[in-house]
């Protein structure tokens, strides 16, 4: 009796935790659009010179665009005040910024490579450090 309620106890919370990673995805893939749109039209269309300053730029609006995703879609945790999540939020993700910025400086404003390769590389490295910051430090339960 006791292993089939942990079993049943143990399947749910894997499949409220595939739920969670799915959203985390979905939002994470619309910030990351949002960011490389305007991280792209800074570049192409404003014709600004470095890619660190446009993606800095840029990442301003992926913030916000993830923080309002993960707030009220991913982790759903309303019960913190809106501005102790922001803060911390937006503390972790600018750190993030400037992990993103700096693989984007060596990349392309260095290395001369191509910007989009470089910013798929940063933001693989964004998806994995923000799931975790956001999971244990800004929406913790």
């Amino acid at each position: 009796m006791i292993e089939y309620f942990m079993q049943i106890v143990t399947q749910k919370i894997e499949s409220a935790f595939r739920s969670e990673v799915i959203r985390y995805l979905i939002n994470g893939v619309l910030a990351t659009a949002i960011h490389f749109g305007i991280l792209t039209f800074n570049l192409e269309v404003l014709h600004m010179q470095s890619a660190a300053v446009a993606n800095m730029l840029a990442a301003v609006f992926g913030i916000s665009a993830s923080f309002l995703g993960s707030r009220y879609f991913v982790f759903k945790k309303h019960n913190e005040l809106l501005s102790r999540q922001a803060i911390a939020f937006f503390v972790l993700y600018v750190l993030i910024a400037c992990i993103h910025g700096i693989v984007l400086l060596f990349w392309t404003d260095i290395y001369q490579l191509d910007y989009r390769f470089g910013f798929l590389i940063a933001a693989i490295l964004q998806a994995i450090l923000s799931y975790f910051g956001n999971k244990y430090l800004v929406f913790k339960e």
